[in-house]
């Protein structure tokens, strides 16, 4: 299982996994609990019940290139173009527009 932490406006936010083809989203327990946390999006509102999909939430999508930017991402980072959380992983860390950042969680697994 692959995991990343996922930052809201430089807040630890929550914890996105893959394990196979499943994706999941749950938010942090502290996180949940500060009386001015937001929802990273409009499709994954608060809650302490984790999101499960087969493929990869929007919002995250969102952070991803698409195009020849993401061609030349794919290929100067030698990550398979179909590869959403490698992509997301290598790209979504640094600068860039919006709230949301993407470090990697050298923790250990969250349930």
């Amino acid at each position: 299982m692959k995991t990343v932490q996922v930052f809201y406006n430089d807040k630890l936010a929550g914890y996105l996994s893959k394990n196979g083809n499943k994706y999941r989203f749950v938010y942090d327990s502290q996180y949940l609990a500060a009386t001015d946390s937001r929802p990273i999006s409009l499709t994954l509102p608060l809650r302490e019940v984790p999101y499960e999909s087969d493929i990869l939430f929007p919002a995250f999508v969102n952070l991803l290139s698409e195009g020849s930017n993401k061609a030349m991402q794919v290929r100067s980072l030698k990550i398979d173009e179909n590869d959403y959380f490698g992509l997301l992983l290598a790209t979504a860390n640094g600068d860039h527009i919006g709230p949301l950042t993407i470090k990697e969680d050298h923790a250990s697994p969250r349930n």
